[in-house]
């Protein structure tokens, strides 16, 4: 049996692609994400709730968690965030919630 590698997108260098990386995030997601084990009571019964649950899962991963492998979070290694996001800040970015609504009412 032999695997044939093809390089779909961009320039890679073809002697350093493999799977590992894709799978180790994979491990992560489902150690993380409890709705996506089998026989747990978390699950979600609404794709809405499912698309919820994985959006705060990597805001989390990316924005929030401090990775020491690269010394600080991925989305500042990317050029994305400039700065690191506290949970607060998370908290009180996503509409609708009770901590939104607090930080834009005025003092007093």
């Amino acid at each position: 049996m032999s695997v044939d590698k093809d390089e779909k997108i961009g320039f890679p260098d073809m002697d350093l692609v493999s799977t590992s990386m894709v799978e180790r995030q994979n491990l992560t997601i489902r150690m993380q994400v409890r709705r996506l084990t089998r026989l747990t009571n978390a699950f979600s019964k609404k794709l809405e709730n499912l698309q919820a649950a994985l959006d705060l899962h990597f805001t989390h991963y990316n924005f929030i968690r401090f990775h020491r492998s690269i010394r600080c979070k991925p989305a500042m290694k990317a050029g994305v965030a400039s700065s690191p996001m506290t949970l607060k800040e998370l908290v009180v970015s996503i509409p609708g919630t009770y901590a939104q609504s607090r930080s834009t009412r005025p003092p007093g």
